[in-house]
């Protein structure tokens, strides 16, 4: 008896809209394939692609981080942090920090159990119709965050997704009124799409094309809005990484025409290939790379850092780690290592009684002008002025006298006689 043929799998019917979406994205990523695929800044452009995915996941999860902050932190530098900012402020950054910490350990290095729910994510994406594997992925990981998928990965992706909720479900909430039930973990379902696309044969390498503007708050949820919105993601992402190769490549052969040293001998040329291919170098990692001393090396980087074609980043005087100029804004971001004060011992301060409080001596008059060093002294003008007005009520009173038929000469010897007891 033959065996009746298995039923097709259903397929997703695209409309004209999710259709250009899925050829921007796919042309997109054939570009970038091809432009990373054997370039010598491939690790270079890697890791400057994870700090920017990060960087994007966290700002659509609520938190919003400096890349620069970041890459401190996974090179365990101290950030620079502004004196005016309220702690509440300082609280936001490093809890923006921690969040996009444990994005990054979730695409780099998973535990044992991170592991376990992208496993769990990649099953889930996998089962997903679609046809092409944009379209699967995009329905497999609109099926993991809205819970339709369970744990065996069965499923299709509509779901929770189609019954009502119109806005991206968060992964680490209960449900609330018309949202989706708790579905996948956000962090589980990027990795899992980090590990899609080399498997499924887009990427041969694996560049973090995560789609972390399709999970923005604003971003409608039903699968016939949000399937090209994932689509128009991927394909800015894919843009996005190419830009950063030119940007890197034009910086890299910059730097290897301004260190071309005069011998044909000079490693100078290495040393920018090693800066270019690894975020941050010390002396001793270069010495190794090259087979060199560290002393000859650590000489190198200095006379780089001379040049400006590279950045020492960490303001010590031991253990340095040097990047190309492009770094510069990494130094920016990082603080210097805490220096004991001078003459201060091990231990916290002494608390010493406050000092008392010493007047301190008036502040020195301002200096006179033209017209006030030019005053005069009025006390004896105003003496003058008061003995005159007393001489002239004196002779009115003796003039009035001598209306009524005094003496003339009495009136001189009564006047006289005033004017010296006054004086007097």
């Amino acid at each position: 008896m033959r065996d009746r043929p298995r039923p097709a799998p259903p397929r997703h019917t695209i409309d004209e809209t999710a259709a250009a979406a899925l050829a921007a994205a796919a042309a997109g990523i054939a570009r970038l394939d091809q432009a990373l695929t054997g370039h010598p800044l491939a690790p270079a452009v890697l890791h400057r692609a994870r700090l920017a995915a990060v960087r994007q996941a966290a700002a659509a999860d609520g938190h919003l981080i400096d890349p620069w902050h970041l890459a401190a932190i996974l090179e365990g530098l101290r950030l620079r942090m502004d004196p005016s900012l309220a702690p509440a402020e300082r609280g936001a950054i490093f809890d923006a920090a921690r969040h996009a910490l444990a994005q990054y350990q979730w695409l780099v290095a998973p535990d044992p159990a991170q592991e376990a729910a992208i496993a769990a994510a990649e099953a889930v994406l996998a089962a997903s119709p679609g046809g092409t594997p944009l379209l699967i992925a995009a329905h497999g990981l609109h099926a993991w965050l809205s819970g339709a998928g369970g744990a065996d990965g069965a499923g299709g992706a509509g779901g929770a997704g189609e019954g009502g909720a119109d806005r991206a479900p968060s992964g680490d909430r209960p449900a609330v009124g018309n949202r989706p039930p708790l579905g996948g973990d956000r962090r589980a379902g990027r990795a899992a799409l980090l590990r899609f696309w080399p498997a499924h044969g887009l990427l041969r390498l694996p560049y973090p094309l995560l789609a972390a503007a399709a999970l923005r708050p604003d971003t409608p949820w039903a699968p016939a809005a949000w399937v090209p919105a994932f689509l128009d993601a991927l394909a800015a992402e894919a843009a996005d990484g190419l830009q950063l190769l030119t940007t890197l490549e034009r910086t890299w052969r910059t730097a290897r025409a301004r260190a071309a040293g005069p011998r044909a001998t000079s490693r100078a040329a290495a040393a920018i290939d090693v800066l270019a291919t690894t975020p941050l170098v010390s002396a001793t990692a270069l010495g190794q790379a090259l087979g060199m001393a560290v002393n000859n090396a650590a000489a190198l980087l200095e006379r780089f850092r001379a040049d400006g074609i590279a950045v020492e980043v960490t303001h010590r005087s031991k253990r340095r780690l040097y990047g190309l100029a492009g770094l510069a804004p990494l130094r920016a971001a990082t603080a210097p290592p805490r220096r004991p004060e001078p003459g201060r011992g091990r231990g916290r301060p002494r608390l010493l009684p406050p000092a008392a409080e010493v007047a301190a001596p008036p502040p020195p008059l301002p200096p006179l002008g033209p017209l006030e060093r030019r005053a005069f002294d009025e006390r004896g003008l105003a003496a003058a002025m008061a003995f005159a007005d007393q001489a002239i009520r004196h002779a009115r009173h003796v003039l009035g006298q001598g209306d009524n038929g005094a003496d003339v000469a009495d009136v001189a010897d009564v006047a006289a006689a005033e004017r010296h007891s006054t004086v007097v």
